[in-house]
C-alpha cells in the first residue's frame, strides 16, 4: 500500500510517500529511502525497493521524501541546512508517529551524502545505514553542474538556477557548505559494521573509486556491483542491489 502526506513542522512541508503492506497506525521498523540530486522520492527504484522491503519483513514501513527542490517540494534554493532539517523531521515522524523501535536508511547519491553529513554533524538515529553511489566528494560534484558564467556569478555573490528537470537556485554559501562539511573530514569507525556501500563499476557521474577508499578509510564493508552505472539502469543489477541491502536489514535473531 501507498500513502501520501505531508509533514508540516517548523514552517517547513516535507512531501513524503509511505509503503506499508499491513495498515496498521504502528510499525516496529522504518526503512527511510532518500533520492539523489536531481531526482525524487518517486523514482521508480525506490517502490522497488520499499515492495521487496515489506514483502519480506511485513511489520515494515518505508519512508520516502523529496529534498528540498526537488520532486514536488515548493522550496526554490537549495540550502544544506534545510535538508538536514528534513531529515530530522522525517526520523522524528518515524519514531514518534510510526512508533518505530528501529529506524534504517537507504540513501542514494547526494542523498548518501546528505545521510553521511547528517550522521556525522547532528547524530546517528539508525540502526543500519546502507548507501548506493554515494557523492563522497559532493562539493566537487555539484561544481560539475555550474558554467564558467554562472561561476563567476556566484562568485560575485549572485544566484544561479542549476538542475536537471526541475531547476533550483544555488549560491556561493551552499558551495562554502558543501566544503565545510566533507565527509572525509570525518570518521566513521562507530558506524562501521552498521553500514554497507555499494557501487558500479561503470558508474561515470559518481567515481566508484571515491566510495572504495572511503570505506577503506572507515572499514566499512564495500560492494562493488560490476557493470553497473549511476542510476543502476540494469533491472537484474538493481535487483542484486536491493537484495543486498534487504539481506543487509534483516531483523537480528534473537
Amino acid at each position: 500500500m501507498e500513502k501520501h502526506f505531508d509533514i508540516n513542522e517548523d514552517g517547513y512541508s516535507v512531501r513524503c510517500k509511505l509503503f506499508t503492506s499491513k495498515d496498521t497506525r504502528t510499525y516496529p521498523r522504518v526503512v527511510i529511502c532518500t533520492h539523489g540530486y536531481g531526482s525524487s522520492k518517486d523514482v521508480a527504484n525506490i517502490g522497488k525497493f520499499a515492495e521487496k522491503e515489506t514483502s519480506k519483513y511485513k511489520q515494515d514501513a518505508v519512508i520516502c521524501f523529496d529534498w528540498p527542490c526537488h520532486g514536488q517540494d515548493a522550496r526554490k534554493k537549495l540550502v544544506l541546512s534545510e535538508c538536514m532539517e528534513y531529515l530530522t523531521l522525517v526520523v522524528n515522524h518515524a519514531k514518534n508517529v510510526l512508533k518505530a523501535e528501529q529506524v534504517y536508511i537507504y540513501s542514494v547519491s547526494f542523498g548518501g551524502y546528505l545521510t553521511l553529513k547528517y550522521i556525522a554533524e547532528i547524530g546517528n538515529p539508525f540502526t543500519k545505514i546502507a548507501l548506493r553511489c554515494p557523492g563522497i566528494r559532493m562539493y566537487d560534484l555539484m561544481r560539475k553542474n555550474v558554467s564558467e558564467a554562472d561561476w563567476t556569478k556566484i562568485e560575485k555573490g549572485k544566484e544561479v538556477l542549476i538542475g536537471l528537470d526541475r531547476k533550483m537556485k544555488v549560491d556561493k554559501q551552499l558551495f562554502e557548505d558543501l566544503a565545510k562539511s566533507d565527509v572525509r573530514k570525518y570518521e566513521y569507525f562507530d558506524e562501521a559494521d552498521d553500514m554497507i556501500i555499494l557501487h558500479g563499476t561503470a558508474d561515470t557521474t559518481v567515481p566508484m573509486e571515491d566510495s572504495r577508499a572511503f570505506a577503506e578509510n572507515n572499514v566499512i564493508e564495500f560492494v562493488p556491483v560490476e557493470g553497473a552505472d549511476h542510476p543502476f539502469r540494469d533491472p537484474k543489477l538493481m535487483d542484486i542491489a536491493i537484495h543486498t541491502i534487504i539481506e543487509f536489514f534483516a531483523p537480528a535473531k534473537a
